[in-house]
């Protein structure tokens, strides 16, 4: 019975850290599909690996970009101690800049790396509406990130705290 009860609290534990893991990643993949009904948007994400279809290249590059986000709030949590504002001011000061490297890193490597390493997906050109549209989109997937970190930030620099 305990070998039972300690197998299933291991599930339990595993469930918990990877949709602590997935989890904002597949929210702000929601959040973000606006973004598809641009055609350049499509067909960025079908130029990407894996497959040459858009939605696991979404899939992926969704989930996989939030998880810096998600590193950021468990090594807040893991290292820095609880007491006062602490986790608020640690939460905010590596919450701020891993945001502004998404919204200014976005169209830098949309625009510029992504063909000089072999993946032209934009049938436009990379003009001047290109970087209008990955700075848009690169900074409202990272609003949909940051704002739940720093809503959670002001939290805890409540008295009392969490």
């Amino acid at each position: 019975m305990v070998l039972a009860q300690s197998l299933v609290a291991d599930a339990v534990g595993v469930f918990w850290l990877v949709a602590f893991a997935l989890v904002p990643g597949v929210v702000a993949s929601i959040l973000w599909t606006p973004f598809l009904l641009a055609r350049r948007i499509r067909s960025l994400f079908a130029a990407l690996p894996p497959s040459g279809s858009a939605v696991p290249s979404f899939v992926i590059a969704g989930i996989g970009g939030s998880l810096p986000y998600v590193a950021v709030v468990a090594g807040v949590i893991g290292a820095v101690d609880p007491e006062g504002a602490a986790w608020s001011n640690a939460l905010l000061g590596a919450v701020v800049p891993l945001s502004a490297a998404y919204v200014l890193g976005g169209p830098v490597v949309a625009a510029l790396v992504l063909p000089r390493i072999g993946i032209d997906w934009d049938p436009t050109g990379y003009g001047p509406s290109t970087w209008a549209l990955s700075l848009v989109a690169s900074a409202w997937y990272a609003a949909t990130l940051a704002t739940p970190i720093v809503l959670m930030a002001f939290v805890f620099a409540l008295p009392g705290g969490y």
